[in-house]
């Protein structure tokens, strides 16, 4: 059986950021406008007003200070509340398909590896812009690869349990040099106009290569273990797709956008994660003390807080669990690779650590992965 090993890692970071500050003025101006509009509802008592947000409230709930966005102008138009991304021609590259081209080629550099050596790209993400030809063969052309290509969605799990997937085929024999890659415009699929998420969400893409350790050109990491679960739940759920059309009532729907049950979901899923972590661990024969890094999933620094105790049994030192989210808040399958990436360099040999994304469905992925 063939070992597989994660050899290079990229990230593709937008220009345009959007403060909390910056945010919450566009919130509060349209929470003013629809409750100008509705006063005399409001004061009949038959509609609430949309209360303010506020920058010190979106950091307790969630750690999130600024999100990085593909268009920050339609977002911040209280009129608006939503990206602006023109429409592109078929002949065109797709906008996650770039995004995706510029953090492969970061990938590639560091694994030492040309395109034309790739023989498998998916696209793992959590949202993707049209239902076919795959994403994931469009960046295939793109970048040059051979092989084949095929589009992969488990929301904010999407990037590990590609992993597995691309290393089971490593393992196999049957590819030998994969690109994972997960580009999310998280800022479309978000109701920017919903006090309770409007702050949750940012633009980012990344990708990892992975291929037989034996090729390895330098550092990498050596995966030791794939461990994905699902367990179905709508507390997290987006009800768009191509069926909408068939519906008598085609308006923009509350539920075409991101919605989720929070407390069911920090209920449920903080859980499953924890015992999910815990016996991947066990049945690899790896004690958590020997765990240097925990790669979590960006969604909330609680969330994060809360399983990096009870994985490790203590409350995590500096570093041992970074987090991104202050940065570029939840970017869904992409967080805890951004994470990895960014903080990865400084392990050496021999040192152990854990990449996990979990998120709708529920679903969990799990990487067990070592400096090599």
């Amino acid at each position: 059986m063939i070992q597989p090993a994660i050899t290079g890692s990229g990230v593709f970071t937008p220009e345009s950021t959007i403060t909390n500050a910056e945010l919450v003025v566009a919130f509060n101006a349209y929470a003013d406008r629809v409750n100008a509009e509705n006063a005399a509802a409001i004061a009949a008592g038959t509609a609430d007003p949309v209360p303010h947000s506020s920058a010190d409230f979106i950091l307790s709930a969630s750690g999130i200070e600024q999100r990085h966005v593909m268009d920050k102008t339609g977002v911040l138009d209280p009129a608006r509340m939503f990206p602006n991304l023109p429409a592109r021609d078929d002949d065109s590259p797709s906008i996650m398909a770039e995004m995706a081209v510029d953090a492969i080629a970061k990938a590639l550099a560091q694994a030492g590896r040309d395109a034309s050596q790739v023989d498998l790209v998916i696209c793992a993400a959590s949202n993707h812009e049209r239902a076919y030809p795959a994403i994931a063969v469009e960046i295939q052309k793109l970048i040059g690869a051979g092989g084949f290509a095929f589009d992969m969605n488990v929301a904010c799990s999407s990037a590990t349990f590609g992993i597995q997937a691309a290393a089971d085929m490593v393992r196999s024999g049957s590819v030998t040099c994969a690109i994972v890659v997960s580009p999310e415009i998280c800022s479309a699929h978000l109701e920017w106009r919903d006090r309770d998420c409007h702050f949750i969400f940012g633009d980012v893409a990344t990708a990892v290569v992975i291929e037989p350790e034996a090729r390895a050109k330098g550092a990498h990491f050596t995966i030791h273990g794939t461990r994905c679960a699902t367990e179905f739940s709508n507390n997290i759920r987006n009800n768009n797709g191509f069926l909408r059309r068939t519906r008598d009532q085609m308006e923009d729907r509350r539920d075409m956008q991101f919605m989720q049950n929070g407390r069911k979901v920090f209920k449920e899923v903080l859980p499953m994660v924890s015992a999910h972590i815990l016996g991947h661990l066990e049945d690899t024969g790896w004690q958590n003390d020997s765990l240097r890094r925990l790669w979590l999933h960006q969604a909330n620094k609680t969330m994060n807080d809360f399983i990096g105790k009870k994985v490790l049994g203590r409350t995590p030192d500096d570093g041992e669990q970074p987090n991104i989210l202050q940065d570029y808040a939840n970017t869904s399958s992409a967080g805890s690779i951004i994470a990895f990436s960014k903080y990865s360099d400084d392990l050496q040999p021999g040192d152990r650590g854990v990449i996990c994304s979990f998120g709708a469905g529920y679903s969990v992925g799990s990487v067990l992965v070592e400096r090599a």
